[in-house]
């Protein structure tokens, strides 16, 4: 539909659509969900860079990286837990593969592998609540590293979602401070992790 205006000159008439476009279909967001990622790299300096800078381009947020030494001291070992799109990973992992540093490198998510993390916790404990707590540690398989008048630091290893619920446990009494390793992952039988 459209509609006629004088231009205002009395020479003729411009046409103005008065009916929109129809809106374009709205594309469902991508989810963002956690990525569990080995890698099996050169042990030279500006490696890690290189890895993160492909990750940064692509929009993908790092939560957690390890980096441990192999059997053969010129390579490395990498774990990274990253968030974001599967479709954008996909690109990351052909973009990681093709860096020269880069033995491999492959999506380990959702894959029967050893999976474990180490978090140290340091809660407020004044005395009146210290046995709740010692019992609270004691069912959660933590190890007490140190007790102080006011505070009790603990340790406690197993998969990220035990970390995440006992974390939530001892929310409660006032997590002080909290430090966790990131994901260490191994492959299980005589499979190679990477």
């Amino acid at each position: 539909m459209s509609m006629n205006k004088s231009n205002g000159n009395g020479s003729g008439t411009t046409v103005i659509p008065t009916s929109a476009k129809a809106p374009e279909q709205a594309q469902t967001p991508a989810i963002d969900e956690k990525h569990t990622i080995s890698l099996f790299v050169s042990n030279k300096p500006g490696v890690l860079i290189r890895i993160a800078l492909v990750f940064a381009r692509r929009g993908y947020n790092i939560d957690s990286l390890v980096v441990s030494p192999s059997n053969d001291p010129a390579f490395s070992t990498m774990n990274i837990v990253a968030t974001g799109d599967k479709e954008v990973l996909d690109q990351i992992l052909k973009q990681l593969n093709k860096l020269i540093d880069v033995v491999h490198a492959s999506d380990r998510t959702g894959e029967n592998i050893l999976q474990r993390e180490l978090a140290l916790i340091k809660l407020n404990c004044e005395p009146d609540v210290r046995k709740d707590v010692l019992q609270l540690a004691h069912s959660l398989n933590c190890e007490v590293l140190d007790i102080s008048e006011h505070s009790i630091t603990l340790q406690i290893t197993g998969e990220s979602e035990k970390l995440d619920g006992a974390n939530r446990v001892f929310e409660r009494y006032g997590v002080l401070e909290i430090m966790r390793t990131g994901k260490v992952l191994m492959a299980r039988g005589e499979q190679l992790t990477s």
